[in-house]
């Protein structure tokens, strides 16, 4: 008796679709996938109205849920925004294309020619909450490093997701590309271990959100797993800082936008300097509407810090709250970072470049600051055009992971009859 359930079936399905799909975008020009991103662009204007329509039904939604306000700009689509998506698919398409580059090229003594070639991964599934944009970001990424991508999203931006899915998919097929990107269309929970359970399939699965997403496909993936883990970014004000450019960093670090995972959560404060610049850096945060969680040692010391709420230093509020812990010098701070920190984004600010140097090396991020935001850490920011998410891990991609990061190699090996002896 077969124990395949109706939605495995339907899985199953189209990840073979998908696979076909990847056969095809192995040997695309660069000509023909450009061709195909440029019609999803044309696509998204041509559809803005009634994408943004099917966005208006997950915002509604998402209010009566009481999501915050953070959480809400996440999912919100605007004309603006829907722009934004068309042309960072455009820059996608004007970016270099990774495959078929000769990484390395050398001779052997018996006359072989070794080629180390860049080549698509295959097949990706991508797993991810909350930003509707990430569907056309992921989907334009992986086309244009010639892999077909499966892709699920998050139930808060279901509509929204399936609008854009099926603008993307109509547009592909027109360009001669169908089943290039596949959207798997239900919130059904169990849809995320199924998918991890189709090795024979997907060759990688990336999932992008909250840390229970990223155990749940950790624990059932039968493929290789592109960790994005939550982002638990720290910034640390240094003895020897200039306080005045701390200060703009931290709130532009905090507040810009705070619902996404290269904002800060925690700001680390050196002992020496806690005093002048704690009651300064406090009443500059709380004029932005910031809630401060600390301590109940460091609010006695420092009563200004009024918020109720103890510090969770473990926590990725993604909203306008944050940590503060005043910490005995750089390697109190580096400590602190190694015990609570995600290996994302962290920073550093002082003049002392020895200090600096110290902290950059110490720290174990993906991107690791010396007087910068940590709002850097994007794609785009990093010349990289889109991303399809910020790798923690350290094996295969870390960091902002673009184009580059979506390729693999093989080996061509060219002989004039060589046998091994």
């Amino acid at each position: 008796m077969s124990t395949t359930t109706p939605l495995l079936a339907q899985l199953t399905e189209t990840a073979i679709r998908a696979r076909r799909a990847a056969r095809i975008l192995t040997v695309s020009s660069t000509e023909q996938k450009n061709a195909a991103i440029t019609a999803i662009a044309e696509k998204l204007r041509k559809n803005t109205p009634r994408l943004l329509e099917a966005n208006e039904q997950d915002i509604a939604a998402a209010k009566a849920r009481g999501l915050s306000t953070a959480m809400i700009d996440r999912l919100r689509l605007t004309p603006e925004r829907m722009e934004a998506m068309a042309g960072g698919a455009m820059q996608v398409a004007r970016l270099p294309d990774p495959v078929g580059v000769v990484l390395e090229r050398w001779t052997r003594p018996n006359g072989l020619e070794i080629i180390k070639k860049s080549v698509p991964i295959g097949v990706i599934g991508i797993i991810y909450e909350s930003r509707p944009n990430v569907t056309c970001d992921a989907a334009v990424l992986c086309l244009k490093a010639g892999n077909a991508t499966i892709l699920r999203g998050g139930s808060e931006a279901f509509h929204s997701n399936t609008a854009i899915a099926d603008t993307l998919e109509e547009a592909l097929a027109e360009a001669g590309l169908p089943g290039a990107v596949s959207f798997v269309p239900t919130t059904d929970r169990e849809a995320i271990p199924l998918l991890c359970s189709l090795d024979k399939y997907i060759d990688v699965m990336i999932p992008r959100g909250g840390h229970g997403l990223i155990s749940t496909v950790v624990e059932h993936a039968r493929m290789p797993v592109i960790k994005h883990y939550n982002g638990i970014c720290h910034v640390f004000v240094e003895r020897n800082a200039n306080l005045k450019m701390a200060e703009e960093i931290i709130v532009n670090a905090k507040c810009q936008r705070p619902g996404v995972c290269n904002a800060m959560e925690t700001l680390l404060v050196d002992a020496p300097v806690a005093a002048a610049f704690v009651p300064q850096i406090a009443a500059r945060l709380k004029k932005e509407g910031v809630e401060i969680r600390t301590d109940a040692e460091t609010r006695k010391a420092y009563p200004e810090l009024a918020s109720p709420n103890n510090a969770d230093w473990d926590m990725e509020y993604l909203d306008l709250i944050m940590n503060l812990r005043v910490v005995e010098g750089v390697d109190a701070a580096i400590e602190h970072i190694e015990q609570h920190g995600s290996h994302h984004s962290d920073s550093i600010i002082t003049e002392d470049k020895a200090v600096a140097e110290k902290f950059l090396n110490a720290v174990d991020s993906a991107a690791v600051y010396w007087n910068a935001s940590t709002r850097f850490t994007d794609g785009s920011e990093f010349g990289f055009g889109a991303e399809i998410g910020i790798g923690t891990g350290k094996l295969h991609a870390r960091g902002p992971m673009g184009l580059r990061e979506l390729t693999t190699y093989k080996y061509q090996i060219v002989g004039t009859g060589q046998v091994r002896k």
